[in-house]
C-alpha cells in the first residue's frame, strides 16, 4: 500500500522552512511595532461559532469540515477562518472590559476549507491575521490597512493594489439589499444555483459571484454608494482622507463585498497584479464588523476590524516577483572525527558547543574525511572542527575558519572562549567552496 498526502494539503519540508520562519517572524515584528499581541484559539470550535443565523457565504454553506464526537450530538467545526474564534475568545474572556480599547490581537495557524484545490488555494492552509476589537473609529480602520500595506511593501512586493469599498451601516445595507432584490427579481432564473440561494439570504453576495460576473445584469446592478446614509458616507470619507494623508494608494471598487456576511462599513483587499498569480490574486483581505461582538454576547455597539492573509499565497506572490526570503543557512561549527576512538570526545565537544549557543553538527555515519568535508560544505559550516588521533590525545580541537582559511589548535576547555573571541572580532565571514585547498589539518597532511 502506498501512503500519500491527502488532496489539497502540503508538507512543509526542512529546506522550505527557513523562508516560512523568516516570513512569520517578519509579520510578528511588524505587529510588535503596532502593539498587536498574539492570541491562540482552538483548531476547532462549536459549529455555531462559524455558522451563524442565515449566513449566505460559500465558506459556511459548502466548505466547512464539521463533525460530531462519538456518542455526542455536539457539532464541532475545524476553523475555516480566524476572526470568529478570536471574537468568541474576546467576549468569553471579557477582554472588552479593559479600559484600554481597542484590544489589538494577531493570530497565526492552520485553517481548513473543503474547496477545489488549485495554485494558491489549499484545503488546509496557514493564515496570519490581525483584529482590532472594541473601538469603532476610521483611524482604527486606517491603522490595520497601513499595517497590512507596510508589511507587504517591506517584503519588497511592488505589483500590488489596495481595493477599497464601504458596505455602510445596517440601515444602509438594508436599503441596498432591498434595491438589489428589486433589481435582480427579473433575472433570478438566469443566475447560478448559488446566486439563487444568495438572492434570498443576502443579495449583496451576488455581486461577488465568479460564475455570473459577466452577465449583462451584473454590469448594471445598483451601486452601494447610492444607498449610503450620511453617517456611512462621512465614515468612509474619513477613512479615505486618512489614507490620502498618509499617501497610501488605493482604488475604490464598488463591487467589492468580501466573502463573509458579517462585514459592515470598510472592506478591502490587497491584490497582486502579477500575471504569475493566476486566478488567486488576492493576497490579503479584511473589513469592519459591527455585529459580530454582540452576536457572541459582548456589549451592544462594540465593533471590530481585521484582516487575514494566507502564507502560502503570499509566498507565491513573493516568488512571482523574484523575492526570496531564504538565505543559505550555515551551521556555526561542523565537527569532523578522524579517529573512531575520539568519537565520544567529539560528541562531548559537540554538546558543549550547543550548550554555549553555537549551532553545530557532526557525522554519525562513520564517513571518511572527504565525505565529512563534503558534509561540512553542504552544511555551509563557518568553522570546521577537526578531531583526529593527535587532537584526541591532547584533548584539543583543530579549528579551521572556513572564510579566512586559517586554523589553530585549541584546548577543548578553551574552545568556547576562542570561538567567542572570533565572533566578537567578526571573523566568521561567508562560507565558500574549496576549503580543502592548502589545508594543513591532519587529514590533508596525510597523518
Amino acid at each position: 500500500m502506498t501512503y500519500q498526502i491527502p488532496r489539497g494539503t502540503a508538507d512543509l519540508l526542512p529546506d522550505d522552512s527557513p523562508a516560512w520562519q523568516a516570513l512569520e517572524q517578519h509579520l510578528k515584528d511588524f505587529c510588535y511595532l503596532y502593539d498587536f499581541r498574539e492570541i491562540r484559539t482552538p483548531i476547532f470550535e462549536h459549529t455555531n461559532v462559524f455558522k451563524r443565523e442565515n449566513d449566505s457565504s460559500d465558506m459556511v454553506n459548502k466548505e466547512m469540515y464539521t463533525f460530531t464526537l462519538p456518542g455526542s450530538k455536539t457539532s464541532l467545526t475545524i476553523r475555516p477562518e480566524g476572526t470568529a474564534g478570536v471574537v468568541r475568545s474576546f467576549v468569553e474572556n471579557k477582554l472588552y472590559a479593559s479600559p484600554d480599547l481597542p484590544a489589538k490581537l494577531y493570530y497565526l495557524g492552520p485553517m481548513a476549507r473543503h474547496e477545489r484545490p488549485q495554485k494558491g488555494r489549499l484545503r488546509i492552509f496557514n493564515q496570519f491575521g490581525v483584529e482590532s476589537l472594541g473601538a469603532k473609529s476610521p483611524y482604527a480602520d486606517a491603522e490595520v490597512m497601513v499595517l497590512a500595506y507596510s508589511i507587504l511593501k517591506s517584503l519588497g512586493l511592488s505589483d500590488i493594489r489596495i481595493l477599497l469599498n464601504t458596505l455602510g451601516d445596517d440601515e444602509s445595507r438594508s436599503a441596498y439589499r432591498q434595491a438589489l432584490k428589486d433589481y435582480f427579481a427579473p433575472y433570478v432564473q438566469d443566475l447560478c444555483g448559488d446566486c439563487k440561494r444568495r438572492y434570498e439570504q443576502n443579495p449583496l453576495r451576488i455581486l461577488d459571484c465568479k460564475v455570473d460576473h459577466d452577465l449583462d445584469c451584473m454590469k448594471h446592478a445598483p451601486k452601494m454608494s447610492d444607498y449610503l446614509n450620511e453617517e456611512s458616507r462621512t465614515y468612509f470619507r474619513t477613512v479615505c482622507e486618512i489614507l490620502d494623508r498618509l499617501e497610501i494608494p488605493y482604488d475604490v471598487e464598488e463591487d467589492l463585498v468580501r466573502g463573509l456576511d458579517y462585514y459592515t462599513h470598510t472592506v478591502f483587499e490587497i491584490v497582486s497584479v502579477n500575471r504569475e498569480m493566476g486566478a488567486q490574486s488576492t493576497v490579503l483581505a479584511g473589513g469592519r464588523y459591527d455585529n459580530l461582538i454582540p452576536y457572541f454576547g459582548g456589549p451592544e455597539g462594540m465593533s471590530g476590524i481585521g484582516w487575514a492573509l494566507g502564507l502560502e499565497r503570499l509566498l507565491i506572490a513573493l516568488q512571482a516577483e523574484g523575492i526570496s526570503l531564504q538565505e543559505a543557512a550555515g551551521v556555526d561549527c561542523y565537527v569532523m572525527v578522524l579517529d573512531e576512538q575520539a568519537r565520544l570526545f567529539a560528541f562531548e565537544v559537540l554538546t558543549a558547543l550547543r550548550a554555549a549557543g553555537y549551532q553545530a553538527d557532526m557525522d554519525f555515519q562513520g564517513r571518511g574525511f572527504k565525505g565529512q568535508f563534503k558534509a561540512a560544505d553542504r552544511a555551509h559550516a563557518k568553522h570546521v572542527l577537526i578531531i583526529g588521533t593527535r587532537e584526541f590525545e591532547q584533548q584539543a580541537v583543530t579549528v579551521k575558519n572556513v572564510a579566512a582559511q586559517t586554523q589553530e589548535t585549541v584546548q577543548a576547555g578553551a574552545l568556547i572562549e576562542y570561538l567567542d573571541g572570533q565572533e566578537a572580532a567578526g571573523e566568521h565571514g561567508h562560507h565558500h567552496e574549496g576549503h580543502e585547498e592548502g589545508c594543513q589539518c591532519e587529514a590533508c597532511r596525510g597523518e
